[in-house]
């Protein structure tokens, strides 16, 4: 998963970010521009260049322009204006009720339009992590939240909300692949070198159209299954390290009731399970003890591949999130994270490919490691993030819901707004 807010450019910059005494005038000249764009309808095609309208139409734009009038109120003015170059920077419109963060690029060339524009987040007025918790927690179905700071005493949790609840976290649980191969590495089991065949594959995922049994290094498969999510992957790794020991991974990192779902299951046994045509397996997997739960796995293995698995039966609607899942509560997830910091090595650089939201709101901190997990029903992210001062944070966030699809992008915004608040707080 790459929960990002929504790209609307083909082009964006990751130069470190330097505060410009003044704006080049004419980028200055496009920034406010910008709010008359947001404001109504008209004027697209001259405000963006046809490499921006290629990527996104005109009417998609006005769609997401009218949903940001309709979370913030009407746009009103032109808020404070960072330059990284004369034509890229960061802009920050003031609306009704938010001031909203963009990513900026103009074209070098005369006209000057406008190539990229990329949201970056929202900050409202008088916000505060209490409001941020508080938004959690009115989400529909049931939500758990936790901020720790990470000290040589252990997480010191700051605030939480349902912290010790056990959540469906979905692909959060490859963090406990990732710190079992990070242990094997470094007691000297493994090396990040070392290569294995690629496979059994599963679906979703760069992996699952490479070769069968394709040689992979472990520091490419962890990055795949870590920073792309690819399923594949992570089932790749879940096998080759054991089952056994990964599930003793997650006693060893803390996890406060390490027998709930266990054993840990591969991405195609899951969603195989989730399929109808398998409701006699979920069933027995439901009411069965860790020990029964393992059998079952042998002895139905043909039944539980990958390609056994309809995605179009469990792709639309929330199916056993409540029994056939990953499970973890916040506090597990921060105590986990707490282990890779300490114990990580060279997984750290793995964890911080992709840092779960948008670029500038990720460069606020030292160091940002992330990974998350969503399926119907299910959403959950997962930061490690170091501050300028040199002090470690965890943020861990899950929201569930067996009776619909979630608005992703609503829950990416809220762990945004709680990283960037934290991110001020403390600097």
């Amino acid at each position: 998963m790459r929960p990002w807010s929504i790209l609307f450019a083909l082009i964006l910059l990751a130069l470190p970010m330097r505060a410009s005494a003044q704006a080049d005038p004419t980028y200055r000249s496009r920034a406010e521009q910008l709010v008359r764009i947001l404001a109504a309808p008209g004027d697209e095609d001259d405000y963006f260049a046809p490499l921006f309208r290629d990527a996104v139409p005109v009417d998609r734009w006005r769609a997401v322009a009218a949903d940001l009038r309709a979370r913030h109120g009407q746009p009103l003015s032109l808020g404070s204006v960072r330059s990284e170059t004369a034509t890229a920077g960061q802009v920050e419109i003031r609306f009704e009720r938010a001031t909203v963060g963009f990513t900026l690029v103009i074209s070098p060339q005369p006209p000057h339009r406008v190539i990229g524009l990329h949201i970056i987040g929202a900050r409202t007025a008088h916000d505060s992590l209490d409001k941020v918790m508080a938004d959690i927690a009115a989400l529909p179905g049931s939500t758990a939240f936790a901020i720790a700071k990470l000290t040589d005493a252990g997480p010191q949790i700051l605030y939480g909300h349902r912290t010790d609840t056990q959540m469906a976290t979905g692909s959060s649980f490859k963090l406990y692949i990732l710190a079992e191969l990070a242990r094997a590495v470094a007691a000297r089991k493994h090396r990040w070198s070392d290569s294995i065949p690629l496979g059994p594959k599963s679906f979703s995922g760069r992996l699952a159209a490479w070769p069968d049994k394709a040689p992979m290094t472990l520091h490419s498969l962890a990055t795949a299954m870590i920073a792309e999510s690819d399923n594949s992957a992570s089932d790749t790794l879940l096998l080759a390290l054991g089952r056994d020991r990964v599930d003793a991974m997650r006693q060893a990192a803390g996890h406060a009731d390490p027998g709930t779902a266990s054993p840990l299951l591969t991405t195609a046994e899951a969603f195989a399970l989730k399929m109808p045509a398998n409701s006699d397996l979920r069933r027995r997997f439901e009411a069965g003890s860790p020990a029964s739960r393992r059998a079952l796995l042998r002895e139905s293995a043909q039944r539980l591949t990958a390609d056994k698995v309809d995605v179009g039966s469990v792709a639309e609607m929330p199916v056993a999130i409540e029994s056939v899942e990953w499970f973890a509560s916040s506090r597990d997830m921060i105590v986990l994270l707490d282990w890779l910091r300490l114990h990580g090595g060279d997984a750290l650089p793995i964890l911080a490919v992709n840092p779960g939201i948008a670029p500038a709101d990720a460069r606020r901190w030292r160091y940002l490691g992330y990974k998350g997990g969503s399926e119907p029903g299910v959403m959950a992210m997962n930061m490690l993030a170091q501050g300028r001062d040199g002090a470690w944070y965890a943020v861990s966030g899950s929201w569930n819901n067996p009776a619909a699809r979630l608005d992703e992008a609503r829950f990416v915004a809220l762990m945004t707004r709680a990283l960037n608040l934290l991110a001020g707080d403390i600097h």
